[in-house]
């Protein structure tokens, strides 16, 4: 599925995976969520409810433009810098299609179905 993410404005494209977590993710949008920085590697950010984790994979190494659900807290995590390390509980949900440097400094992101 292709969705649209605005960061501060700008827009990118991104898409999902085909993963049932990442079809439960869609059902939530759109969203508009504000982010806070973890670990200078990653944007998090609370979603309304927790995600399907139903036939996920044990772990996940992160890489930058990934967009994840990090399943023990039941959040969403938006990588600009790889992660280093494969994470019990983290789910690969998609890819951002271009530029992740602006998940650097961002404070706030509306995610939406692409048309």
């Amino acid at each position: 599925m292709n969705i649209r993410l605005t960061i501060d404005g700008h827009r990118v494209d991104a898409t999902l995976n085909d993963s049932a977590t990442a079809r439960d993710f869609a059902a939530l949008l759109p969203l508009t969520l504000n982010l806070s920085d973890f670990h200078q590697t990653e944007k998090t950010a609370d979603l309304p409810r927790r995600l399907s984790t139903s036939g996920a994979p044990d772990a996940a190494e992160a890489k930058p433009g990934d967009l994840a659900y990090y399943a023990p807290w039941g959040n969403l995590a938006l990588f600009y810098r790889g992660s280093g390390s494969s994470d019990a509980g983290l789910i690969i949900l998609g890819h951002v299609n271009g530029d992740t440097e602006r998940l650097a400094t961002a404070t706030k992101v509306t995610i939406e179905a692409a048309s």
